[in-house]
């Protein structure tokens, strides 16, 4: 099955975002794992983290930092 596209993106706190799919799904997921090193710990900056958009089937930040597809959508908790 292949990852369907994101839609829309929230930040929201605790280094968390709110991701809803085309189809019609939205899922929680912790960003907090990823954010390690220089290029990925850019994220632990809040005005930084806030600047999250969707691209296609995952979410990107300013500088290219990203999301593989999969994980965001199998590792995401569904809301309902």
């Amino acid at each position: 099955m292949s990852t369907p596209t994101v839609t829309a993106v929230i930040p929201l706190g605790r280094k968390r975002i709110l991701v809803a799919f085309a189809t019609g799904e939205a899922k929680l997921f912790n960003v907090s794992p990823y954010m390690k090193g220089s290029w990925y710990g850019k994220l632990a900056g809040e005005e930084y983290f806030r600047r999250v958009q969707p691209s296609g089937r995952t979410v990107v930040w300013p500088d290219g930092q990203d999301i593989a597809p999969h994980e965001l959508y199998e590792g995401g908790i569904a809301l309902r």
